[in-house]
């Protein structure tokens, strides 16, 4: 039998004024809502998926290769509190059902992804783009650019960044994720 996860940090309360559901977001039936401790296992499942492609590989049964997954997400959970608590720590939603999650710290000088993530059967439905593009307006609004760190082994969503307007300013961060910024037009870097 599996040991039962570990039980974890609750996320911070809700920030006043956090990010409200984009209207490009909510025609496609998204929404957003403030993250709790009982959003953890649908999290902890979401997490798993970013990681199925490598563990596909791993020879191990999968009780294993699950409670792997279990303790990496609660080393990361566990990293984001400590490192990004001002952050809007957001549950994407599709019509009442948990699709994602969007980690987005807005503070000066720049804003931070921290982390966005969608199930694999939400993805390609426009969420990550809306969301994304709401917070440049919004950090535009304030005079301030984003920045964020892409995995280089998701050529995927480097693309999309790219497209967005965010460039590479630097070699990668331990040898696995790029930084990326995006400057706002009329906003000095």
């Amino acid at each position: 039998m599996a040991a039962a996860p570990e039980r974890l940090a609750p996320f911070p309360a809700e920030r006043p004024g956090r990010m409200a559901t984009p209207a490009r977001l909510a025609e496609r039936g998204f929404s957003l809502r403030w993250l709790h401790a009982d959003d953890l296992p649908w999290l902890r499942d979401l997490y798993a998926t970013t990681r199925a492609e490598e563990m596909a590989s791993v020879p191990w049964p999968a009780p294993a290769k699950r409670q792997f997954l279990d303790q990496q997400f609660a080393l990361q959970h566990r990293h984001y509190l400590a490192h990004y608590g001002d952050t809007d720590f957001l549950a994407i939603e599709r019509r009442g059902r948990p699709a994602g999650r969007y980690y987005l710290q807005r503070s000066a000088p720049d804003h931070l992804i921290v982390d966005i993530c969608l199930f694999p059967a939400m993805r390609g439905h426009g969420a990550g783009e809306a969301l994304i593009r709401q917070s440049q307006a919004d950090a535009a609004a304030l005079g301030r650019g984003m920045h964020l760190h892409v995995l280089q082994a998701n050529p995927g969503a480097r693309r999309l960044y790219e497209r967005l307007g965010f460039v590479v300013t630097g070699p990668a961060l331990h040898g696995t994720h790029l930084p990326m910024h995006w400057t706002p037009d009329g906003v000095a870097s």
